[in-house]
């Protein structure tokens, strides 16, 4: 079982990308963030033509996450437990087959600070949002089912996850305080795919639009996926496919996968 997770950046923009990546790559699960569409203006024809069921949690203009799998999807929740105000589309968990995942778009948080020098509202939200996370993160490992969580984490988890750590050491993709929470969820025994195969440093999943990034590979790790014990125990291998962003209009993301024995 192949499982990948990849901010499209728009799918309605990406989508000849996102089908050519589809037939070419033939993953099994895809976890997509920023699909930047409500749920009906989601290509669904053309995904499901392509052989996939599709399940989204979308919102116009902004944010939106989805889950694509060539199997039956089960759907459990379309946002995240916690905040019942909280009305951004940044999280969708399904069962499928005998694997539970789920799509994640953490917020940004940038600008950390406001005018007063104080952590700004974005920046708070971010916290907070990866605190529910934490917590729910703890309820699934109790049902002790195989699970991934993967998506967009807006977080360099080391220095060397990011290109320039010097520059982006008031970010918040690498503030302290988004590290420390990032760890926190990890260190409920969760496993990062990728770096199981591969503790290289500079190797990353973003790469900015602006000042030629992609050419330079002035790039950034945000893109994760998290493992359960029960699915890291069935992990056979992990990696980041770097061909799309190589591609005509590509998103500034590119794909992050792992392959389950499942």
């Amino acid at each position: 079982m192949k499982i990948a997770t990849w901010n499209v950046n728009s799918v309605k923009a990406r989508l000849p990308r996102l089908l050519e990546w589809l037939n070419e790559f033939q993953p099994d699960i895809v976890l997509l963030q920023e699909i930047k569409c409500v749920d009906e203006a989601f290509p669904s024809l053309e995904v499901g033509d392509a052989g996939y069921n599709i399940a989204t949690s979308g919102q116009k203009t902004y944010n939106g996450v989805a889950i694509l799998s060539k199997q039956p999807i089960n759907l459990i929740c379309t946002e995240l437990p916690g905040d019942k105000n909280d009305v951004q589309a940044r999280y969708i968990e399904a069962v499928i087959g005998c694997v539970r995942v789920a799509s994640i778009y953490f917020p940004n948080g940038n600008p950390t600070r406001d005018e007063n020098g104080l952590d700004s509202e974005k920046y708070i939200y971010k916290l907070a949002w990866m605190d529910r996370l934490l917590k729910h993160a703890e309820s699934l490992l109790k049902t002790e089912d195989a699970f991934v969580l993967g998506g967009d984490y807006n977080i360099c988890p080391t220095d060397n996850d990011v290109y320039d750590p010097t520059g982006f050491s008031s970010d918040a993709l690498c503030r302290p305080e988004s590290r420390k929470k990032f760890r926190a969820i990890t260190n409920l025994g969760l496993v990062n795919a990728f770096r199981v195969f591969d503790t290289t440093p500079n190797r990353y999943s973003y790469w900015d639009y602006k000042a030629g990034a992609w050419q330079k590979d002035n790039g950034l790790l945000i893109d994760h996926l998290l493992l359960s014990p029960q699915a890291a125990d069935l992990l056979t291998a992990a990696g980041i496919d770097r061909k799309p962003r190589g591609k005509e209009r590509p998103s500034d993301h590119t794909p992050v996968w792992c392959e389950l024995s499942a």
